[in-house]
Formats: structure tokens, C-alpha cells, sequence
């Protein structure tokens, strides 16, 4: 048995969720992913997988094994690619995960000059706005914002995103347009952004020369988990959002959005790449931060 096929193999089976998905994958014999798993588990002397005649699904053994050996095939190819010319040529799989304005917004629509450059990198994005963890759920980095509280991850900083209070028109036209954050909270409806992890409703916040301070309404009739919905509801005219300025940019160009309370600003929101330390040195991660800190250098005040 080649035993390092037969790892890769088991691996990209669990992946794709059944023998004959992943031999197109591998490009190899159906029969011949069955035969290497099963060598490796009798080598194991483990059960790896509950086989039917629609879906594999992976036993608990079978689910540790993939974690683990998973994450040593992804520290081979980062080896290999140090020795050989993939600093040059980058290439294999690169998973990324970011929040779904990021990616609706910016990164997807600068995607096509990425692959024309990197043709043989491989790229998996995740898009949602919940926060992961790098390490359990072996992705290779996320672009996330806000404070960093794992000083074990390395974080570069790629923007600076900047805020924006808006509303609809039609909204302003029925319910009056407001000056200060006190008259916003008082009577007005906001749409608040609420953690998908937490489930958390984040307050708008707001500063000027002389002072700082928070809105956060009690029972306020509408709060989002996602920043499009966030920007869609805003649109509808529901209420009053503060919201990133690369995804109200477009409406405030057309009419579809207004600013308001212009003398009351909310901080900027540090966006950073992370990654895993021992992540550091695959050319195909390298290439994809040099392309990020490019796409992202419009949105950068330094």
C-alpha cells in the first residue's frame, strides 16, 4: 500500500462525500479509491467510514484521523513547495474565509485577475460572517475585522474601513432627517447589525470634536446577522443603518441612499489577513496576501 496515496485518498473522499466524486477528483480509478481505503483500514485496524449506496460519512475514528492527518498533508505541501519551484509557480488548494460583504463587494469582482495570474492555485473561499477558527477547521486564512485577541495568529493589516450613517430617501421624507445621535435614537428606527456568533446587537457609535457616544435602542424592531441583509433592509427603507462605505458608495452615487449626521463620524475598522504561524512560508499563500494588500489598497488611508 502506498500509504501517503491512501492518506490523500481517505482524505478527499470525506471532502467530496462519496468513492466516485472523489476519484474524478484525483483523476484515478473508482475502484481504486475503494481499494486504498480499505488497505488503509486494515492497517488501522479502524473503521474510517459507514459506506450506503447514495453517501460515505465518517465514523468518529475516521473524523479524528481526518482532522489530523488532513492538517500534516497541508504542512507536506507547504514543505514541498519550499524546495521547489511553487514560489515561482504557485499552485494547489488555498482555503480562505471572509465575511460576505467582503466578498460580495470587493474581493469576488477582483477575482478574474487573481486566477489569470495564479491559474494552478486552487482557491476554496468560505463566505459568511461568523468567525472561525483557522486551526480546527484547517482553513489557510481569513480576512477579518476588529480587535485580534489570538496573539498566536499572525495579522497583517490590509485596511482601514470606513463608516457611514445613511438612510433611504423615502425613508428621511416620511420620518424627517436627524442631527444628532440623540435625535436618532429618540425617533428613529435603526437596523442593527447583531453577531452571528454571539447573537450580540452592535451599537452605533459616533464622534465628533467634542465628544463620543453609543446608540443602542431597547426592542428595536429589526437587527441582521449578515451586512448585505444589513444594506438591503437600509435600501427598503426600514430605517437608519451605519454601514461600511464600499457598500453604500454605489447607492450614495445614485440616489438609492443618503448621508446623514455628517459632523458625527464613526471610527474606522481595522480589516486584517491572518493566518496561522506555521502557515507563513506556502508560496501560494504569499501570493494571495501580496494580491490582497493590491485589492484592498484603495481602502487604506496610509
Amino acid at each position: 500500500m502506498d500509504h501517503l496515496l491512501a492518506i490523500k485518498v481517505f482524505c478527499r473522499v470525506v471532502e467530496a462525500g462519496t468513492f466516485s466524486r472523489a476519484a474524478d477528483l484525483l483523476d484515478i480509478p473508482k475502484s481504486t479509491v475503494t481499494k486504498l481505503v480499505q488497505e488503509l483500514e486494515a492497517h488501522l485496524q479502524l473503521k474510517l467510514l459507514h459506506r450506503t449506496t447514495r453517501r460515505v460519512t465518517v465514523t468518529m475514528e475516521g473524523a479524528a484521523y481526518y482532522e489530523k492527518t488532513n492538517k500534516l498533508l497541508h504542512e507536506l505541501e507547504d514543505i514541498e513547495s519550499n524546495i521547489s519551484n511553487e514560489q515561482r509557480t504557485p499552485r494547489g488548494r488555498l482555503k480562505v474565509d471572509m465575511a460576505s460583504a467582503i466578498a460580495n463587494f470587493i474581493l469576488l469582482p477582483a477575482l478574474p485577475a487573481f486566477i489569470q495570474q495564479y491559474p494552478e492555485i486552487q482557491l476554496e473561499l468560505g463566505v459568511s460572517d461568523t468567525n472561525i477558527d483557522l486551526l480546527t477547521d484547517n482553513v489557510d486564512c481569513v480576512i477579518r475585522g476588529g480587535e485580534l485577541s489570538d496573539t498566536s495568529l499572525i495579522a497583517k493589516r490590509i485596511a482601514e474601513l470606513k463608516f457611514v450613517t445613511c438612510a433611504a430617501p423615502h425613508y428621511l421624507q416620511q420620518h424627517g432627517t436627524p442631527q444628532t445621535p440623540d435625535e436618532l435614537g429618540a425617533k428613529h428606527r435603526i437596523i442593527y447589525y447583531r453577531s452571528r456568533k454571539t447573537n450580540r446587537v452592535m451599537p452605533l457609535r459616533f464622534s465628533n470634536k467634542q465628544q463620543s457616544m453609543e446608540i443602542q435602542q431597547q426592542g428595536s424592531p429589526l437587527s441582521v446577522n449578515d451586512s448585505t441583509a444589513q444594506l438591503t433592509a437600509t435600501l427598503s427603507g426600514l430605517g437608519v443603518s451605519q454601514l461600511p462605505l464600499f457598500m453604500a458608495q454605489p447607492y450614495l452615487d445614485n440616489g438609492q441612499l443618503q448621508l446623514i449626521m455628517t459632523d458625527w463620524q464613526r471610527a474606522a475598522f481595522p480589516l486584517y489577513l491572518i493566518y496561522p504561524q506555521e502557515r507563513h512560508l506556502s508560496g501560494r499563500l504569499r501570493a494571495f496576501a501580496n494580491w490582497v494588500m493590491d485589492v484592498f489598497q484603495p481602502h487604506r488611508p496610509y
